[in-house]
């Protein structure tokens, strides 16, 4: 039988949970695990003035059309995960990476529902400081070996934390020819649809056009 598909209205995410697995809609879904934190995150991206859209299954929250935060539930821990997390200034060391490939600090993980009402106020500064460089258009320096990845990749790979660990690890060619294949595609329906095809490859530590 198929899976469930990810669920495309945001009210569904609280409600039922991503979509992604078989736990979809059940008690053992993880979002039940983490309702009230899930909750209070959601709140205070709303707060800060944030549009709330669904993507990628996930509650994605949006500033001067750019993506600046995503929510997730695990098994073990939930998390508000930031995009361009580069340009944030943490002095306090609050970000932490999502895996030992993930190139820069980009997400708070909590374990304890309690936690973000706790963190209210940092929580606060890192929205401000995304929305800021959102109305600004500031993109992080790019890192001279870094490959240029087309949007839609880093998207998909900001929203998938397992995808996004295994492609930084694979080698500088693999990476490439994932890009070179994804940038072959002319429509972004067609690069959306070569991303979700390449995933088994890329968790499977293969090159495009590997077997």
């Amino acid at each position: 039988m198929p899976g469930p598909a990810m669920i495309t209205e945001v009210e569904d995410f609280f409600a039922l949970g991503c979509g992604r697995c078989a736990r979809f809609a059940t008690p053992d879904c993880s979002t039940r695990f983490w309702l009230p934190g899930l909750l209070t995150l959601r709140a205070l991206c709303r707060e800060a003035g944030l549009s709330e859209v669904a993507k990628w299954g996930h509650p994605v929250y949006m500033h001067a059309g750019r993506n600046i935060a995503i929510l997730g539930a695990f098994r073990g821990d939930f998390r508000l995960t930031f995009f361009y997390s580069a340009l944030l200034s943490d002095p306090n060391g609050l970000l932490e990476r999502q895996g030992p490939n993930t190139r820069h600090p980009d997400c708070l993980r909590f374990t304890d529902n309690a936690a973000p009402q706790a963190m209210a106020p940092a929580i606060r500064d890192f929205l401000a400081q995304c929305m800021t460089h959102a109305v600004a258009g500031t993109l992080p320096p790019k890192d001279q070996t870094e490959l240029d990845l087309p949007a839609e990749l880093v998207e998909a790979l900001d929203a998938d934390p397992e995808l996004a660990e295994a492609f930084h690890a694979l080698t500088p060619g693999r990476q490439k020819s994932h890009v070179l294949q994804v940038n072959g595609a002319k429509t972004l329906a067609t690069k959306q649809a070569r991303i979700a095809r390449a995933r088994p490859k890329i968790l499977a530590g293969k090159g495009a056009t590997e077997r």
